[in-house]
């Protein structure tokens, strides 16, 4: 294993009984012959799988529609160079003298196919619960700080509190119809949104229950922010 693969290597959740299998996935094509690529078309299958995995067994309640948005978030480009760049990958890989030059290092498609790259390395050295381990490490990182720095599509308030919740280990919020004023053609909906572990409780209003509830939704993010924010200097 070469010097770099070895550093690098304590900070995965694997030890590699096959040391050239790290040492290939961080060589660029620019650096040689026996470069990433095969192993980066493998890692990008095995990531697919694994994060669907992951979010089936940590969001219990989420549609097919909301689990394939975060999916799509967690495995695009901007997040896993984001991983990429905890692990100063950039520093790790073996690039060609013009590729490092140019600034392949901090490149978003060269990090994001190493990460991808060391995921098939993973699986091919350990197995599947081998890299189902380092997946969900960084599954569990990438969902933590997506509105700070993972670069995730916004989301709905209603999706975003919830996330929260989950995040947090809390209950999920529970939603209930407090009033319903005016004609049939043009009901006003009054909803709450409850969170039971915070004792806290918000209402919006809409001409549809799904307006209404978003709204409940977005005052109740905005006070946990203020709740939160003096505490920690940060917000949601």
């Amino acid at each position: 294993m070469t010097d770099k693969a070895e550093h690098l290597q304590q900070l995965l959740t694997h030890t590699f009984a096959r040391p050239e299998l790290l040492d290939r996935a961080l060589t660029h094509r620019s650096a040689a012959k026996d470069h990433n690529e095969r192993l980066e078309f493998l890692g990008d299958s095995v990531l697919g799988f694994l994060i669907a995995d992951y979010l089936y067994e940590n969001f219990p309640d989420a549609t097919e529609g909301e689990l394939s948005r975060m999916r799509a978030s967690l495995v695009k480009r901007s997040s896993l160079a984001l991983i990429a760049r905890r692990l100063k990958l950039g520093e790790w890989m073996q690039l060609g003298s013009g590729e490092r030059s140019s600034g392949g290092a901090e490149r978003d498609s060269i990090l994001a196919d190493g990460v991808e790259a060391i995921i098939a390395a993973i699986y091919l050295d350990g197995g599947l619960d081998a890299s189902r381990r380092q997946v969900y490490e960084w599954a569990a990182i990438l969902i933590e700080f997506k509105d700070k720095s993972a670069g995730m599509e916004s989301k709905d308030f209603k999706t975003q509190l919830q996330e929260l919740m989950q995040a947090q280990g809390h209950p999920l919020p529970i939603y209930e119809v407090v009033e319903v004023s005016g004609e049939a053609h043009n009901q006003l909906f009054t909803i709450a949104c409850m969170l039971e572990s915070q004792g806290a409780s918000e209402t919006g209003q809409g001409r549809s229950k799904r307006i209404a509830e978003q709204q409940a939704a977005e005052k109740m993010m905005a006070k946990l922010q203020q709740e939160i924010a003096p505490q920690s200097g940060e917000t949601l």
